[in-house]
């Protein structure tokens, strides 16, 4: 009792038990930590046994059972040195997490013995890469003006244009290529992200900022017939949005496979009924320029966050070892394989098309996007913390909800999952995980983005407001509330 006693008020004092492992810390600048542990001999002792119990019970010492032989024995028998390098992987398996939490660690990977400074006294040195760090600094000084427009009535014309091109109905024309036609070419270039095969498009007058793969590509058609090549040198702006165009003169290879007239549909009470957006033009009308409106204001977001993001993260403090850069690294690699992959392509032949090796590429470009990604996610991690921003089970059944109705909508049959149960149940799992993170990062530039406005209210005092307005006070006849 008095020892417990002791014990508790060495603890309010902020004491620590004195313990069987002496660390020193030493902080490196690659955001590692070195840690130098040394062991009381009569721990080591201790590990020594148990080491040479393991070594007798896997080997055949004349005369004892496995694992029955004296301590000196198996030492005469194996030698001191294996019993040392036993006792210390058996040290290590069973003693490294409690050096990291005496040390007051918090890795950011697995560490790794770097050295055996001495076996007498019991002496090691660990590395460990620290988990990364972030330092927001004065985040709610920033201001970025949100100025998305509701787009013009021209976008919304232009819009119904596609949706009329959707439904119109071609024939194959002899002759040569003219605006308004549709027309299937195959691209080919060195670049991999401008290789398609059947790839359709349709030759219009007026240029478009959705018109793959850059503005007036299709013009640059015209007069050409079916069978005929057109070799078509392209350069693309510094600010591109696909990152390996960026800046990057192209030369593209397109070859004509067929030519179609077009005849469009009039737009009518007809098309909508195609389209699945009512019975009449107006609510087709109404239907595209919603759709409008939320393409439009998704893409200025996309914009506006990244700009706001930079602008927070000039004023951050960011630390990380190279690891993680490296593990983000993997994942971007993963997103480009399974891009190629719908192209019939593999990460190998992508690579000899560049004229690159796995390891210059993922150095010259997959590092640099993973260390862009990594650190706009770790800024926004930290805003959440920060910021005591939770999850809703509301919100979360929402996303979820849609997630999974959007699968169907593709073609998703869920009783057909692989795996059955077992596999149904995985992929909920998954789909689960995915929309609690869509749904904390939509939280998460929500909450930056008032800032940036100067229309910050902490979470608390939101709940607060949310509460009045679900509580609505209710009087009796008489003029007074009831409870």
């Amino acid at each position: 009792k008095q020892i417990k006693k002791l014990l508790k008020i060495l603890k309010i004092l902020g004491l620590k038990k004195r313990g069987t492992l002496k660390i020193e810390k030493q902080i490196q600048e690659d955001h590692t930590i070195k840690l130098i542990v040394e062991v009381e001999p009569e721990k080591m002792t201790t590990y020594k046994r148990r080491a040479a119990t393991k070594i007798a019970s896997r080997g055949n010492i004349p005369g004892f059972r496995p694992g029955k032989a004296p301590y000196e024995v198996v030492i005469r028998t194996y030698g001191e040195g294996a019993i040392n390098e036993q006792a210390v992987d058996l040290f290590i398996d069973t003693e490294y997490s409690n050096i990291l939490k005496e040390a007051e660690i918090n890795p950011g990977a697995a560490g790794s013995l770097e050295t055996i400074d001495s076996l007498e006294p019991p002496k090691f040195t660990f590395k460990v890469p620290l988990a990364p760090e972030v330092d927001l600094g004065d985040y709610h000084a920033v201001r970025l003006p949100y100025e998305w427009k509701v787009p013009e009535q021209k976008e919304v014309d232009a819009a119904l244009e596609d949706l009329r091109q959707m439904y119109a109905t071609t024939e194959t024309v002899d002759r040569a290529i003219e605006i308004g036609d549709y027309v299937l070419v195959d691209l080919k270039s060195e670049t991999t992200e401008l290789n398609r095969t059947g790839f359709a498009t349709f030759v219009r007058k007026e240029d478009r900022d959705t018109e793959w793969p850059y503005n007036g590509f299709a013009k640059e058609l015209v007069g050409l017939k079916a069978g005929e090549s057109k070799t078509i040198n392209h350069k693309f702006p510094k600010d591109w949005e696909v990152e390996e165009l960026k800046g990057k003169s192209v030369e593209i290879e397109v070859t004509v496979r067929t030519v179609r007239g077009v005849t469009l549909p009039d737009l009518d009470d007809e098309l909508a009924k195609m389209a699945g957006a009512g019975d009449t033009l107006d609510t087709l009308m109404e239907a595209v320029k919603k759709d409008v409106e939320k393409r439009s204001q998704a893409d200025y977001d996309d914009k506006y966050f990244v700009e706001l993001i930079e602008k927070i993260q000039a004023g951050a403090t960011i630390k990380y070892h190279q690891h993680t850069v490296e593990h983000e690294g993997e994942h971007v690699l993963s997103d480009l394989s399974n891009r190629l992959a719908q192209n019939n392509l593999d990460l190998e032949a992508y690579f000899k098309l560049r004229n690159t090796t796995r390891e210059k590429f993922i150095e010259d470009e997959v590092h640099p996007v993973a260390k862009k990604r990594l650190e706009r996610g770790l800024i926004l991690d930290e805003i959440v913390l920060r910021e005591k921003i939770q999850l809703d089970n509301e919100t979360l059944d929402a996303e979820y909800n849609t997630t999974i109705n959007n699968l169907v909508q593709q073609g998703l049959d869920l009783n057909k999952v692989r795996g059955g149960r077992k596999g149904q149940k995985q992929l909920s799992q998954a789909i689960a995980t995915e929309s609690a993170s869509r749904v904390i990062t939509r939280k998460a530039l929500e909450m930056i983005k008032s800032i940036a406005i100067g229309e910050y209210k902490p979470v608390e005092e939101t709940k607060e407001e949310e509460m009045k307005e679900e509580f609505t006070p209710v009087e009796d006849g008489q003029g007074k509330v009831l409870e």
